[in-house]
């Protein structure tokens, strides 16, 4: 028999170029010509829906485009080191918090979680001169730029204006913009299959990049999956010289607008519980009168304060009495039709004088069978008398969730004050507001508490926070995915902004534990850390310490471990990091069991022997709980001492019924 052992690092995942070409293939085979892509042949084949070459496309464009959308396709390098001594309750968290740059991040994590993120919440870097740290190693360089924008000649002189006091600005804004752009379109791109077909993306932005940002997503997400253009009025500054620049905005964008054709946003009308209560207190205080407890609900409402949020709902200021609901509040909506129409037109007697009711020139708003039938359910206000045109109760408890509008304030100084109570003033400045990302979450997922939510610019750990109290309110099993560059910051006790990240998911996380009471839900408050590396495995360079065959025969880079090893090898394969796992000790080294649909052994030095004793093992601990899906089985491609070993061991494993075999 032949050693089977696929290469894990031979695999390739979706959006990468290999996989992308596969994809083109399998649906124009005539445009695949020996593993190159015949663009002529794949514009023929697509017809009138190709455009021409000479075709002047619209939308936005600028230096570096091609190769920073080429940084999506291109395969991820380097690995994830588990970090235990980091995190918090690492065995049972599902929450994961990432140190590193995040497009070569997003690159591992595009296997394992293609088309599993129900919401992407980013607030990346606002391009405002000081905040632009990411660097992708690929971008042109300043000369480079200057050519390619037709801003330097041949011969190295700027044509950006001679003698214009504004040339070196509109160069530095040129370069600044299309760092920017190269910076965000690759991320985006790999977010974009992230996503699930009903997920949504927030993009938090200000007026620096706002107009060529949202270009951009139309470009990658669709314009036709455009939502809304948030606006997040946070404050009010006097000593603006024109207006005050207190505006940030929210890009929301879906994945596929028809897979969300029956869906509706709605989020609850503030304060309805304490509404409902008050009128209910009413009804009581007023002996069950619906008169008398109308007129001290009207009262209750003129006792808020003028900016109350509940005042929103000041409409619903009537008692229902015996002949509908008792005690609960209602508002007398009109009872018309919108267009005059005959079969709208007919006579609705008084329930006392029994005359024709006063109707609407256009007519009722229902059908007389459907009228009758809210009569009798004492749906129908009537007036006096038959003068008083009639209203239909529209009940709060029945009308408790609203739409969203796209303007919002909410003061940032609040978020700023809440960080510096939990870590200290001034350690993180200007954070964005947990409560606010809270409710655009629980808005954009219907208050589905089973969602993941990924952000890939974390900050201070905002996101991980407002997933977390949303949890506390609901009880529910919602986990985040958040990465933070590894950026150095000159504060006490924290060396980059990952350290601050990590810190305030362990303190908020404490403190909402600390607030649940002794009967509630568990909630999640954990996180498991990783750091973004090099693979663990070394790479071949034909350097003389690789030809000597003693010393390569350990391909590990010094220091990793075999749980490294798992970690890259799960990235490898596209398996959650937060699969369950146990583990067991064979034959020297550790057996790992990934919820039973994939084993791995990374042990060294495997005899004949040693390979039957970890093939016993394993057949051993499939058979203890057998299930009906096929198992992969990993193993190190240099743990065995020689190929009779390494052939005992495969063939052991698939005479036991193994069928998919990998070596990393």
């Amino acid at each position: 028999m032949t050693l089977d052992f696929e290469r894990v690092d031979d695999l390739t995942g979706p959006g990468e170029a290999k996989s992308n070409l596969d994809l083109l293939a399998r649906l124009f085979p005539d445009a695949v010509v020996d593993g190159t892509v015949d663009i002529e042949a794949l514009r023929d084949l697509l017809g009138d829906n190709a455009s021409p070459n000479t075709a002047e496309a619209f939308g936005l464009r600028w230096p570096g485009m091609a190769e920073a959308r080429r940084l999506s396709t291109i395969p991820a390098t380097g690995t994830l080191l588990p970090k235990p001594e980091e995190s918090v309750d690492w065995d049972n968290t599902r929450n994961i918090v990432i140190e590193g740059d995040n497009l070569e991040v997003l690159r591992l994590l595009r296997r394992g979680y293609t088309n599993k993120v129900d919401v992407i919440y980013i607030d990346p870097p606002y391009n405002t001169g000081n905040d632009f740290v990411y660097d992708d190693k690929r971008t042109t360089s300043q000369a480079e730029h200057e050519v390619a924008a037709e801003q330097r000649d041949e011969e190295g002189v700027l044509q950006t204006g001679k003698g214009s006091d504004r040339a070196q600005d509109r160069k530095a804004g040129a370069s600044r913009h299309t760092a920017w752009l190269s910076m965000m379109h690759p991320r985006l791109l790999v977010a974009h299959h992230l996503l699930k077909e009903t997920g949504v993306i927030i993009v938090a932005i200000d007026d620096a990049e706002h107009a060529r940002l949202k270009l951009m997503m139309d470009r990658v997400f669709g314009s036709e999956n455009f939502i809304a253009s948030v606006t997040w009025q946070g404050g009010r500054k006097n000593d603006a010289h024109f207006l005050s620049p207190s505006t940030d905005y929210m890009l929301i964008y879906v994945k596929d607008i028809g897979a969300l054709e029956n869906v509706r946003w709605r989020e609850q009308k503030p304060g309805v519980d304490s509404i409902l209560a008050a009128g209910r207190k009413a009804w009581a205080d007023s002996g069950e009168d619906e008169v008398i407890a109308t007129k001290l609900m009207r009262k209750w409402w003129a006792s808020l304060a003028p900016n109350d949020p509940r005042r929103a709902s000041e409409h619903y200021n009537q008692i229902d009495g015996n002949s509908g609901r008792p005690g609960v509040v209602y508002f007398g909506d009109n009872l018309r039709s919108p267009n005059p129409r005959p079969n709208l037109c007919y006579d609705l007697p008084h329930p006392t004088t029994g005359k024709p009711a006063n109707m609407h020139p256009n007519g009722w708003a229902c059908e007389k069978p459907r009228m009758t039938q809210l009569v009798a359910e004492g749906r129908i206000k009537f007036g006096p008398d038959e003068t008083t045109r009639p209203t239909f109760k529209r009940y709060l408890d029945e009308t408790s969730t609203q739409t969203v509008l796209p303007v919002f304030y909410m003061d940032r100084r609040a978020a700023s004050k809440r960080l510096d109570s939990l870590l200290g003033k001034g350690v993180f400045p200007f954070p964005k507001d947990e409560n606010v990302i809270a409710r655009w979450i629980d808005l954009v997922t219907q208050s589905n508490p089973d969602v993941l939510v990924l952000d890939f610019f974390a900050g201070s750990g905002t996101t991980g926070h407002a997933v977390m109290d949303l949890n506390a309110a609901d009880g529910g099993n919602r986990r985040y995915i958040l990465v933070q560059l590894d950026e150095s910051v000159d504060k006490d006790g924290y060396d980059t902004i990952a350290d601050i990240t990590r810190e305030r998911l362990r303190r908020s996380g404490k403190q909402i534990a600390g607030k649940q009471s002794s009967d509630a839900v568990h909630i999640d408050t954990g996180f498991r850390s990783y750091h973004l590396a090099s693979s663990n495995v070394k790479p071949w360079d034909g350097t003389p310490d690789q030809l000597n065959l003693l010393e390569s025969v350990d391909n590990l880079v010094a220091g990793r471990t075999t749980d490294d090893l798992l970690v890259e090898m799960m990235l490898r394969l596209g398996v959650d990091l937060t699969t369950p796992l146990e583990t067991r000790d064979v034959a020297g080294s550790t057996l790992y069991n990934l919820a039973g649909t994939l084993f791995a052994y990374f042990g060294t030095d495997i005899t004949v022997e040693r390979a039957s004793e970890v093939a016993k093992a394993l057949v051993a601990w499939r058979d203890e709980d057998p299930g009906d899906a096929d198992t992969t089985v990993v193993v190190r491609d240099t743990g065995f001492v020689d190929s009779s070993a390494k052939l005992n061991f495969a063939a052991a494993v698939e005479q036991a019924g193994f069928t998919t075999l990998r070596s990393i």
